[in-house]
């Protein structure tokens, strides 16, 4: 018994606290008592990326990190390959007078929402849009000043529509899907997190163009359809909804946004999807010669995700000891420790290093910790990367034939040499089940009805308060100056309408409206 204990502390590195919770050593902020601090630092200690290069909002990818992120990446090639899209990859510099072009068109469809009329009705005027404010500027080269500086793309839509007129002329060149895996830059002003807000930006981009609107709306069911296989391998449940008018990009017709959601209640955007109709077409001239042999524009959509997904997976898994990785996404699926004493007569280094090869062999990634290290070292050091499955191998585990596990999520149980595989499978699979289970229990928790609203004497009032740490839930068919009553009194920002409205039809919370409209408030990243 005092062997399993000694075993235990050990293996775990955790002590009870005065409530009976298991509270973690080494320094490590309580996850559930202090998130903004817990966040950064098991980013780091876990090594996925380090904020010390000097420049703010630029943080360098570490090996782990990045194994993690190019996992993730794999997933998104492997969706976009069975969607028939094809790579490209555009410059990173992007002249400025694409830039003012851009900045018209969205400066013209925001004042066109605005004042509630057709955009082409409107005289381009001078006013500021788009991504402008934000841009990092290149205007030397060398010594010479450029005779036209160009800027660090913040998104691509400015590069690649700029080049679809050539690649477009008929409709039997749609529908184009194409997209790219880059670096993106936008200087961010606000207070840098890493993977949730920076300034250097790992982005996912596909970019469509369609011979009408039906044919880029059934692009759009597909991008969600997209996102809800990669959330599925990520073991995140999401929030889609269509955002409100005032939130929609000012060059979409409209945009879908995908929320994750984090421990403290607040939503954190990983995905959005954007329908933009003919707009961007008209603005860059990009047609196509339609059956009838006239000129018709293209309809076009965008589908972007960043490494808000990863920000996502850590705040979403990690617990009080470190990181929890899904096993689709792991650097490491199994990690196997050896026994490492002098005068042992079975060399558990070797059986270790016969078993990696087996699960290797059948498409495992796997790591043998033979470092001669304190177990207690090495349990400690994987705990915290959130490797989701250990193999404990020592002399009586041999005898036996069975190689010790411990899951990530919690459990220990002896697993057949024979059939080790199969068995590693059995298991990671059930992590995945866990941890989604884990995460849609939470999401069921935080999303809560809105307290009901009064009207009196032309006031509006809360029949209750909202707490911080909660999504909240209401039937909506209201007006944009209902909207405004109810953020300023909640303090929430609208998300928008929810993809999965409600099943019946119930009264709207401020205008009494039957309605099947679900929408969705919350705190955002």
């Amino acid at each position: 018994m005092a062997l399993k204990m000694k075993r235990h502390l050990d293996e775990t590195e955790v002590c009870p606290n005065i409530m009976g919770q298991r509270k973690a050593k080494r320094g490590i902020p309580s996850k559930s008592e202090n998130f903004n601090e817990w966040y950064p630092f098991i980013v780091e200690a876990a090594e996925l990326v380090d904020k010390r290069y000097p420049i703010k909002g630029m943080d360098v990818w570490r090996p782990y990190g990045w194994k993690t992120m190019k996992l993730i990446d794999a997933l998104t090639h492997a969706e976009m390959e069975r969607t028939n899209h094809e790579e490209v990859n555009f410059p990173l510099l992007i002249p400025e007078n694409l830039l003012e072009k851009e900045n018209a068109l969205v400066a013209r469809l925001k004042r066109a929402r605005e004042e509630g009329v057709d955009p082409d009705d409107l005289r381009d005027e001078e006013e500021e849009g788009g991504f402008k404010k934000e841009v990092y500027w290149v205007k030397h080269a060398g010594e010479n000043d450029l005779d036209i500086p160009m800027f660090l793309r913040p998104t691509s839509e400015t590069a690649m529509y700029t080049m679809f007129p050539l690649w477009i002329r008929s409709h039997k060149d749609l529908p184009l899907k194409i997209y790219q895996m880059v670096n993106t830059f936008r200087y961010e002003t606000k207070q840098t997190r890493s993977f949730i807000r920076v300034r250097e930006i790992h982005f996912f981009e596909a970019h469509t163009a369609h011979v009408d609107e039906e044919d880029a709306s059934r692009q759009i069911a597909e991008d969600l359809e997209i996102v809800d296989r990669l959330m599925h391998d990520l073991c995140l449940p999401i929030i889609k909804a269509k955002r409100p008018v005032w939130d929609t990009f000012p060059g979409a017709w409209y945009t879908i946004g995908i929320d994750a959601v984090m421990p403290n209640g607040r939503t954190l955007q990983v995905a959005s999807c954007h329908h933009y109709r003919d707009q961007w077409a008209k603005a860059f001239d990009v047609t196509y010669e339609d059956l009838d042999a006239k000129q018709a524009f293209c309809h076009q959509t965008t589908y972007g995700m960043s490494e808000r997904l990863l920000g996502a997976v850590v705040g979403m898994h990690g617990d009080e000891n470190g990181l929890i990785m899904p096993p689709k996404i792991a650097p490491f699926q199994v990690v196997i420790c050896p026994m490492i004493r002098k005068n042992l007569e079975v060399d558990t280094i070797a059986v270790a290093h016969e078993v990696a090869d087996k699960l290797r062999s059948r498409g495992l990634r796997v790591k043998v910790d033979d470092r001669d290290l304190h177990p207690g070292q090495k349990y400690y050091d994987w705990e915290i990367k959130g490797v989701p499955l250990r193999l404990d191998i020592g002399p009586r585990d041999i005898a036996q034939g069975t190689a010790f596990a411990a899951r990530r999520t919690g459990g220990k149980e002896p697993l057949p040499m024979d059939n080790i595989v199969d068995e590693c499978y059995r298991v990671l699979d059930e992590i995945s089940v866990e941890l989604r289970a884990r995460a849609s229990q939470h999401m069921d928790d935080v999303v809560q009805p809105l307290p009901a609203f009064t009207e009196s004497d032309g006031k509006w009032s809360m029949d209750g308060e909202v707490k911080d740490g909660h999504i909240y839930e209401l039937a909506f068919n209201g007006s944009d100056a209902h909207a405004e009553i109810i953020e300023r009194t909640t303090g929430l920002s609208f998300l928008g309408d929810a993809t999965d409205p409600y099943d019946a039809e119930r009264p709207c919370h401020m205008t009494g409206e039957m309605t099947t409209r679900r929408v969705l408030l919350a705190k955002s990243y």
